[in-house]
């Protein structure tokens, strides 16, 4: 046969067969319709049922995204069973397992991200608007992502952090609670009464209206015997963001150094005491 003949043969073939497979083509194409708008009204449904349900808004968009997933999927399915007969939804999963493994070993990250991103939003300790601190990254929380979340640092600058490192490590929501106890070491001069510096530097704290006084107790507590000074331990209540912990500890330690200045005891510069082995000579000043 001329080549000419058998590229006709060929088309005519290739027609044959695309007019036989046209009626399973309209058939599914019918189904792949029909799966939309399904798909847009389940979603529409779910958004109603979600909107009365107190969870995060990018929970809500994960669910509705699964939903969407599992609903295109069957449909797919379906679809590629009735244009080719020979498919089988045993085949079908097969191949989308082989498919699985080979995009999970190339895209192992991103799924990784993925999956501590879905436990991440089902978690409740972590929230929008939460002042957070992991891996020396800290800031307030401004989104949660599927795949990532975003940190907003006291400086304003924005990071971008995979979900996974929030997930692998360590995690201080510093504003988990509205209180946060605050510390600092306070010294006075080893000839001061130790008793009524105490007394005096509590009074002084007192006051104070970023101290928290319903969240628990002042507490002054002589705790070293430093080098120049005899150091107590403050430690009171305040609100838990970085700007209530600043304001606080700025008021505190403004009254307290008033307190004291006020009762004439003295907070030491550092200072060292020199002993030597031999006496120093002492020469005075030769008169002119």
């Amino acid at each position: 046969m001329e080549p000419v003949e058998i590229l006709a043969d060929q088309l005519r073939g290739m027609a044959r067969a695309a007019i036989e497979l046209l009626p399973q083509a309209v058939v599914a194409l019918a189904v792949v319709i029909i799966v939309a708008l399904l798909n847009k009204l389940g979603k529409m449904l779910m958004q109603r049922v979600l909107g009365r349900m107190r969870l995060r808004q990018s929970l809500k968009e994960l669910l509705i995204l699964l939903f969407s997933i599992v609903i295109w999927t069957t449909g797919i399915m379906i679809a590629a069973v009735i244009l080719f007969p020979g498919l089988t939804p045993a085949s079908i999963l097969t191949g989308l397992g082989i498919g699985s493994v080979a995009i999970g070993f190339a895209f192992k990250d991103v799924f990784e991200n993925f999956l501590a991103g879905i436990i991440i939003l089902f978690r409740r300790e972590m929230r929008i608007g939460d002042h957070i601190e992991c891996e020396g990254i800290e800031g307030e929380v401004k989104h949660i992502a599927i795949r990532e979340s975003h940190i907003r640092q006291t400086d304003g600058q924005l990071i971008i952090v995979p979900n996974s490192i929030l997930f692998k490590n360590p995690v201080v929501i510093r504003t988990d609670k509205d209180h946060r106890r605050i510390r600092i070491i306070c010294g006075v001069s080893y000839d001061t009464d130790v008793d009524a510096a105490r007394d005096i530097i509590s009074d002084a704290i007192t006051p104070c209206d970023t101290v928290q006084q319903d969240a628990g107790p002042v507490q002054v507590f002589a705790n070293e015997f430093g080098d120049s000074s005899v150091n107590f331990e403050v430690t009171w209540w305040a609100g838990s963001t970085p700007a209530d912990v600043r304001r606080s500890r700025d008021q505190v330690v403004a009254g307290i150094k008033r307190a004291l200045d006020n009762a004439g005891i003295e907070i030491p510069f550092p200072y060292r005491t020199l002993t030597f082995k031999e006496p120093l000579p002492l020469q005075s000043p030769k008169a002119d």
